[in-house]
């Protein structure tokens, strides 16, 4: 029920973001990254899983890389073995969820790495793709996050800047 009525009033009052979660999910999302990323001493990430509508995704879950691939943040850096997907496909079917996104954590900046732009997770067009910099250690804020649409070709677009909050929207 209580999820019925936080529809209504996104719907009713949140402006038409293209990418959306709640703020108890990006708080336990950001939690859950730091800790896997022991603190600030290696990468970590996770796969979004939510809904598509209307050119429109929001996200109700999560999925830690190294759930999936126990090995993945071994070097310090995310190195995802493609043999694990068939277990990440088949959590999305069981829930009837899809990916609607990737994130991971950076040490310095949100920019994407030579090997970010090189191996996109999700290698299908339109594929979304966060970075949460510092480790994602507080404070975080949407413009300081980078978002990043995969175009296929080894080819990306980034969200400007300044268009992010208008982007991304965490809330109800």
């Amino acid at each position: 029920m209580h999820f019925f009525i936080a529809a209504i009033i996104r719907r009713r009052f949140a402006p038409r973001h293209e990418l959306s979660c709640s703020w108890w999910l990006w708080w336990r999302l950001r939690r859950a990254l730091r800790q896997r990323g022991r603190g600030k001493s290696r990468e970590s990430g996770a796969f979004l899983l939510g809904r598509q509508e209307d050119g429109r995704r929001r996200i109700v879950d999560f999925v830690l890389y190294d759930d999936l691939d126990p090995h993945c943040l071994d070097t310090g850096i995310v190195r995802f073995d493609g043999r694990h997907f068939g277990a990440l496909w088949a959590l999305c079917k069981a829930r009837a969820l899809s990916v609607v996104a990737d994130i991971h954590v950076h040490p310095g900046g949100a920019g994407q790495s030579d090997s970010d732009s090189e191996h996109p997770m999700i290698s299908r067009a339109g594929h979304l793709a966060l970075i949460l910099p510092n480790f994602g250690a507080a404070p975080q804020s949407r413009s300081g996050l980078g978002i990043y649409r995969y175009l296929g070709g080894k080819r990306w677009a980034a969200i400007p800047r300044d268009d992010r909050r208008d982007f991304f929207h965490i809330g109800f």
